[in-house]
């Protein structure tokens, strides 16, 4: 009795531990996306700013567009709104929400490839969660120069509309005015009241400004898929939003003239050609090739 109740003690032992093992197996599978989540948003802080002030893609290409003491953008920045929609698409690919489905055996183009949603985990911001939950409960999927023309309501189909994300400058630079980067105020235009939003932390813009300097200045790698993935984003987008010349403008002429060079090494390249290679973001990507079709 002794000899089978050690045989029969082996096997449930043996039984429980391939079921512990089993269970740990399938936690670290579920996990394994939520990890991954988690490393794309750790890789993108910015490890030289506090929480405080940590800034989004589109908060980054607000604050360049921006000027100091009026606060407000050009009047005559036709370009920023789609930008920014453009930003958000990017800054949610770039924390793992979002991506593009597989281009398939026929090599779909970019922009024909349509966005899915990878995780709709909250990410903290009104509105990339809000351009996130558009993204996750349309069905058929959208590509993403559809995206970026709902997102900025510029379609014509009247059922669509409701896509639209509104006042989105005034909400990022309220967001800015939380952050303690700009402050609020009213000014008169002759006819009409604005609410602007000057500058009041010049420190945060210093230290952005000079970031895209350095990237294509001091650090300059010559090779987009060695530069930061974040930078490389703006630098792109900024440049579509139409206020890259702002972080240039303070250069002497030498350096302007050189970096404007290497910013414009950048815009050549081919979008198709680059999302194909190791560790390329397929979705910045293609926000770059939807600006420059």
């Amino acid at each position: 009795m002794n000899a089978l109740s050690q045989r029969t003690s082996g096997l449930v032992q043996r039984r429980t531990e391939a079921i512990r093992s089993a269970a740990a197996d399938k936690e670290k599978e579920s996990g394994g996306e939520e990890e991954e989540v988690r490393r794309g948003e750790e890789e993108e802080d910015d490890k030289t700013d506090s929480k405080e002030t940590r800034l989004t893609l589109m908060e980054e290409v607000l604050l360049l567009g921006l000027k100091d003491r009026e606060g407000y953008t050009s009047f005559w920045n036709d370009c920023i709104s789609s930008g920014l929609r453009g930003c958000m698409l990017v800054e949610l690919a770039l924390r793992g929400r979002l991506q593009l489905e597989a281009c398939g055996m026929r090599r779909k183009s970019l922009l024909s490839r349509k966005v899915i949603c990878k995780s709709d985990a909250p990410t903290g911001d009104v509105l990339l969660d809000e351009a996130l939950k558009h993204i996750k409960e349309t069905q058929p999927p959208e590509t993403v120069q559809s995206w970026i023309e709902l997102l900025s309501g510029e379609t014509w189909n009247p059922l669509k509309l409701h896509y639209q994300l509104r006042n989105v400058r005034e909400r990022l630079a309220k967001n800015l005015v939380e952050k303690g980067v700009l402050t609020t105020e009213k000014q008169n235009f002759l006819l009409f009241d604005m609410t602007t939003h000057p500058l009041t932390n010049n420190t945060i813009k210093q230290r952005l400004v000079k970031r895209v300097q350095e990237s294509v200045l001091e650090k300059w790698v010559n090779d987009p898929h060695r530069m930061d993935k974040r930078i490389l984003a703006l630098i792109l987008l900024a440049h579509s939003s139409d206020v890259l010349e702002n972080a240039f403008a303070p250069l002497q002429d030498e350096h302007y003239d050189l970096g404007m060079k290497r910013v414009h090494t950048l815009l050549e390249l081919e979008p198709e050609k680059e999302c194909t290679k190791p560790s390329a973001n397929e979705l910045m990507w293609a926000v770059v090739a939807a600006f420059t079709k």
